[in-house]
């Protein structure tokens, strides 16, 4: 089936209104003990894949890096009602493991849980793979960019918070000292995390200085110097898994490593078809290749429904789609369920 949006166009709105991000605050202001309540309530996972060892995890931790565009517009990722909404659309599907997200996202998430709970429906929370992202501090666009600091979740909050593991990014700029630190910065956490038991998503990425900032080098030389870097941080590696872009010659890639690895799928291109399509191929290396950890290709997919997005690339992670199937099941969701925050929670 070919791919086509016609008149569709999602509306955040109509899923998460605005009464209900006013009724997060409300919360933040008078009960926020709510947060903890929900993480200590929530049922954990036994183990972090299912049974076919595979995950889909969405990534939401680009404003706190301020990373705000998306397609043609700067700030969109900095509308938090938008941001929001995409991502509970995503988030509320029991096909979709998870997500990935810095500390006022997840309590946000936890929020809208309880007051879904409150409302007489069940949680959304339960059994998913919850991660918390640690260093957001080498922010995009500024001189000190590439010293990445450890400025979210720490380890501690993670363990209080009964998350599932923790994410960390370092871009490696062969000409930056700073680079060196974030890496050292890195090691320790990966240290940290082992210590206490928790799985660490690492996002290695070579990239060069840019007129504009940095770009990454999505090439198999580039990127299988990157991954056999990130294997070796720490005293051990097995809690590690990484997160790694996919480009041509994937197969080599997969093979630096026995770490199991994610696919990104990199920046909105608002047809989602290629990004999907990258999976499908990536999927097929198999091996060390075990899912996807998707960011706004997936909750800002142009004007397409992040939850139709996001059920295509379970399809394709769980059940084995190619791209026909992945898109008729796209087509298909589009638009479903739009009720399924506003039906519990009223105003």
């Amino acid at each position: 089936m070919a791919y086509s949006i016609g008149n569709y166009e999602f509306n955040v709105e109509e899923f998460f209104p605005k009464y209900i991000f006013d009724m997060i605050t409300d919360i933040r202001v008078d009960s926020p003990e709510i947060v903890y309540e929900e993480a200590d309530e929530r049922f954990v996972r036994d183990k972090l894949t299912g049974k076919d060892g595979k995950l889909t995890i969405l990534a939401l931790d680009h404003p706190a890096r301020m990373v705000t565009k998306s397609g043609d517009d700067p700030v969109i990722m900095g509308d938090r009602l938008s941001y929001l909404g995409r991502a509970l659309r995503v988030i509320t599907r029991p096909e979709f493991d998870g997500f990935m997200g810095t500390p006022d996202i997840v309590e946000d998430i936890f929020i809208v849980n309880y007051l879904v709970k409150k409302g007489g429906g069940q949680s959304f929370l339960d059994e998913k793979v919850i991660l918390g992202c640690m260093n957001r501090g080498g922010l995009s666009g500024v001189v000190f960019e590439m010293d990445d600091r450890f400025t979210a979740f720490t380890v501690d909050s993670i363990m209080e918070m009964r998350l599932d593991g923790a994410k960390i990014m370092f871009r490696l700029d062969v000409n930056s000292v700073d680079s060196g630190k974030t890496i050292m910065y890195c090691a320790e956490v990966v240290n940290q995390c082992s210590e206490n038991g928790i799985p660490i998503f690492i996002e290695p990425l070579p990239v060069s200085g840019a007129e504009q900032g940095y770009k990454t080098l999505k090439n198999a030389n580039d990127l299988i110097k990157v991954v056999s870097v990130a294997s070796g941080l720490g005293g051990t590696s097995m809690y590690t898994w990484l997160k790694i872009p996919y480009c041509e010659n994937y197969e080599k890639v997969a093979r630096a490593s026995t770490c199991p690895m994610l696919m990104l799928g990199g920046e909105s291109k608002g047809d989602p078809t290629p990004t999907i399509n990258e999976f499908v191929n990536g999927m097929k290396v198999g091996g060390t290749i075990r899912g996807a950890l998707v960011g706004r290709n997936v909750h800002h997919p142009g004007k397409d429904d992040p939850m139709a997005v996001a059920l295509a690339i379970s399809g394709v992670v769980h059940q084995g789609f190619d791209l026909d199937q992945a898109i008729d099941c796209l087509m298909s969701n589009r638009g479903k369920d739009m009720d399924y925050l506003t039906k519990y929670i009223r105003r």
